[in-house]
């Protein structure tokens, strides 16, 4: 694993970090960078919804795009040596997640030399109205 992130942060494409992780296929997460940014997508598929009455997406597929947007956004900002390893995620479902495409931002608020803390916001179609944030630390090595 650690030469696709080595490789993908050299090549700066971090879609390539998704490449060797089956369970961000069947999610059909997508990476990208927006000015510098790295956002991570969730594509629509009717196997995400939970609530066909409504229809929502599925609160943990939510969470699910939480975690990874924090972890993609962890490996592309930090030189870390190996994979991190959630310490603790804090999960706010803020409104419904609708039938759509849905984005995440991670935004890396603290990285120490064992210990980062990861902020991220999701949303669907406009970027002030988020539909779930989380706040996530996970156990880090750094390289060096």
């Amino acid at each position: 694993m650690l030469g696709h992130i080595l490789a993908a942060r050299a090549a700066g494409e971090p879609d390539r970090l998704l490449a060797a992780i089956p369970y961000a296929q069947f999610l059909g997460l997508s990476a990208s960078l927006d000015s510098g940014e790295l956002l991570t997508t969730m594509r629509y598929a009717p196997h995400l919804v939970g609530n066909p009455a409504l229809p929502a997406l599925h609160g943990g597929t939510l969470g699910a795009l939480l975690e990874s947007a924090a972890v993609f956004s962890l490996l592309w900002a930090a030189e870390t040596a190996v994979l991190p390893k959630t310490i603790t995620i804090t999960v706010d479902y803020l409104r419904s997640a609708g039938p759509k495409d849905t984005h995440a931002r991670g935004l890396v608020t603290r990285l120490g030399r064992r210990v980062a803390a990861v902020r991220v916001d999701a949303w669907q179609d406009d970027r002030t109205q988020l539909c779930a944030t989380a706040t996530a630390h996970f156990l880090i090595k750094r390289e060096g």
